[in-house]
């Protein structure tokens, strides 16, 4: 049963948005490199996690997984705001949200059958139809369910590493026959459906690092941690303190372990960076004076419009990199890691110029528009 705490209507908090469009700009980062190699995200499992290069190696640990954390705490903050404005309204919660989550869940699907390997909304869909039962419970059950399946996934990640260490060396070094993987879309259609097994065994580990981290979103939001109060600058304070002073310097370690150690340094010590990131982000927006720059702007409007562009920049990726696209991938394959950093770039510009001008004529992003009218076709929200 929902708790029955008075939730009184929230000013719009400017800083998660600019937190949103921080995450998917990094989250980018991290999937870039899969677009770039050769064999796409596929030949991931041909040819292994390691990097060569010093500098890829560098740029992959400073994103691995802190942007994506980011990303599910900010889902979960979204599920708490959403369950504060049902209770403001009267409304009985969960009501139709897993009607929400199912249309979240579909939207998923379809983007891993059509565009990429490593999708993370239907792992979010499915993580957010428990967590929307369990955001309006007491705190007492709630740390109970984060500390239950939080040790959980700990277990499992524990698990599946102590595995790869007592494993054979990893796959050998990626053969030029990879470049086949991308040279044809439907082929690359084909291979997502008949390895989804492989694929989506990563939903094993997305969904229940997304239940705690969605409990926690909404518990930071109750907290206050998004307030311009003198305790939300306390919470901040201590969340940068241990994100920052402890999460960096370990998620550093754990990226110099090798690839063994990759689950550990992509699922475990990276939330606890992302933690200090959401403080720190929030507090400079807080700090802010004046009118937004161009550059606050457009970060704010992929925020807005992050579902969106999630899928846009992972679409524009793929065309930009396969064979069946523009074949930047295997024409750059022995360029070096700079052409990476500057695909990124070009793709988190496109979203940023592209995103402001959607939202002049449109108050949400298309994607958005769509789950809206789906999920609420008879209401209308007036610009």
């Amino acid at each position: 049963m929902a708790s029955t705490t008075a939730v009184r209507a929230p000013d719009r908090v400017a800083a998660l948005d600019v937190l949103r469009g921080v995450a998917i700009l990094g989250t980018l980062g991290t999937n870039v490199w899969l677009f770039a190699d050769p064999g796409g995200p596929a030949a991931l499992f041909t040819q292994g996690l390691a990097a060569a290069d010093p500098v890829q190696r560098t740029m992959q640990a400073i994103a691995n997984g802190k942007f994506l954390a980011l990303l599910t705490l900010l889902f979960g903050v979204g599920i708490e705001l959403q369950y504060r404005s049902a209770v403001r309204r009267g409304n009985p919660w969960p009501g139709r949200y897993p009607v929400r989550a199912a249309i979240l869940f579909v939207e998923g699907l379809v983007h891993y059958v059509l565009v990429f390997e490593f999708d993370v909304l239907m792992g979010y869909a499915i993580a957010s139809l428990l967590v929307a039962y369990l955001v309006g419970r007491s705190d007492r059950a709630v740390r109970a369910w984060v500390g239950v399946v939080g040790g959980l996934y700990a277990v499992i990640v524990a698990g599946l590493t102590g595995l790869l260490l007592a494993a054979p060396d990893g796959p050998a070094a990626r053969t030029a026959s990879d470049a086949a993987l991308t040279a044809s879309w439907p082929d690359q259609v084909a291979a997502r459906l008949e390895d989804i097994a492989l694929f989506r065994i990563e939903l094993v580990l997305i969904v229940p690092s997304s239940v705690v981290l969605f409990l926690v979103g909404s518990r930071l939001v109750r907290a206050g941690a998004f307030g311009d109060t003198g305790a939300g600058a306390r919470i901040r304070r201590r969340l940068m303190a241990a994100g920052l002073g402890i999460g960096i310097p370990l998620n550093a370690l754990t990226a110099t372990l090798g690839q063994d150690w990759f689950l550990v340094d992509r699922y475990l010590a990276p939330p606890l960076v992302a933690l200090g990131l959401l403080a720190l982000v929030t507090t400079l927006v807080l700090r802010a004076r004046g009118p937004a720059g161009p550059l606050r702007r457009g970060v704010t409007a992929v925020g807005r419009t992050a579902l969106s562009c999630y899928v846009l920049q992972n679409v524009l990726a793929s065309a930009l990199c396969y064979g069946w696209g523009l074949g930047l991938a295997e024409r750059f394959a022995t360029a070096g890691p700079w052409w990476v950093v500057g695909l990124w770039a070009g793709i988190s510009a496109a979203l940023l110029v592209a995103a402001p001008l959607w939202l002049r004529r449109f108050d949400r992003g298309p994607l958005e528009l769509l789950m809206h009218n789906l999920y609420a076709p008879r209401e209308h929200t007036p610009r």
